[in-house]
């Protein structure tokens, strides 16, 4: 069985004048224990897909399902085996941080909890703070709480939408190992990031959203595989070369290329010395994610060329035969 399943999803929102298709038959599945990403550009489908999955919306078409059992005709139990954390602060004025994880221990019918809840005030940095209010709060201890919460009724699967996004190092940092820790332990973990880094650093295997469809759905390995060997990265004071401009990722002054060789790498040194342009701080490093993501999203091809479609089957055929 798997921990959850996305069946043909569809998702359009319609008004009088007009309609947006958020998501376009999407479909994938995750496998129980399996640590996994859900990328793609603001205005991809992952926040439609998951307010479906949590019952906030429903989908035009489709089924989802949480362990077996479907968001909409079994939704008690597929919500009691979810923990969400959402990317909104959304917080109760009135209550101090205990108070609030008793509250939703409760929604859930669990009682005497508090020695679960220590253990989550502890693993979050919370525990100096058990007393305090939650107006009282900076933004990222609250957003601390909201992953106390997700995780007060021990859910089997765990759904961080974008869970780091505006907090520091230290909360980062400290989240990555308790979610680590609970993976290990056997809790399934679905995570939305812009912060590729992270994605490709703790998924095992990641979907990638793009317009509402899946555009490439494989292990993190094989993702990275698809990227080019290599990336020369420099500073640039001047504008770059029309001849290598096309094809470079350019932040301010910092330009990156991808590069398949080292002869590759000596062809575009060689244009820049033609030009008269020097380069500073020129460095070559491994493709990571990020160069994956930005391929992948700035092409125009249908999703079927991108290897979307291979990488699903493959990707679908290995995690039948690891799953357990």
């Amino acid at each position: 069985m798997s921990a959850v399943s996305f069946q043909s999803v569809s998702k359009v929102y319609a008004s009088s004048k007009s309609s947006v298709r958020a998501l376009d038959q999407v479909s994938f599945t995750i496998e129980e224990g399996e640590f996994f990403g859900l990328l793609g550009p603001n205005g991809a489908g992952k926040t439609s897909l998951i307010s479906i999955l949590a019952g906030l919306s429903r989908a035009s078409s489709g089924r989802i399902s949480v362990l077996g059992h479907d968001v909409v005709d079994d939704y008690v139990q597929a919500r009691r085996s979810l923990g969400i954390v959402p990317q909104e602060l959304v917080f109760d004025p009135f209550f101090n941080v205990r108070e609030t994880l008793r509250i939703q221990s409760g929604y859930f019918g669990i009682q005497n909890n508090d020695d679960w809840i220590d253990e989550l005030l502890s693993s979050l940095g919370l525990s100096d703070k058990a007393s305090a209010n939650m107006r009282q709060l900076s933004g990222g201890m609250k957003r601390r709480v909201l992953v106390a919460q997700a995780l007060v009724h021990k859910p089997p699967v765990i759904v961080l939408d974008e869970p780091t996004a505006g907090v520091d190092v230290e909360l980062r940092q400290t989240l990555w190992q308790f979610v680590a820790r609970l993976n290990r332990e056997g809790h399934t973990v679905l995570l939305t990031t812009h912060y590729l880094e992270e994605a490709e650093a703790l998924c095992q295997r990641i979907a990638m959203l793009k317009e509402g469809r899946v555009v490439a759905l494989a292990p993190t390995s094989e993702l990275l595989s698809t990227a080019a060997p290599s990336v020369l990265r420099f500073k640039l004071d001047a504008e770059l070369p029309a001849e290598l401009a096309q094809r470079a990722r350019i932040t301010g002054r910092i330009v990156q290329l991808p590069a398949q060789d080292a002869a590759d790498i000596e062809r575009c040194l060689g244009v820049l010395r033609q030009a008269g342009l020097h380069a500073q701080d020129v460095e070559i490093r491994k493709a990571d994610l990020e160069d994956v993501f930005l391929s992948l999203m700035a092409t125009k091809s249908p999703p079927q060329s991108l290897g979307g479609a291979s990488m699903s089957a493959r990707a679908d055929k290995s995690a039948a035969e690891t799953a357990p």
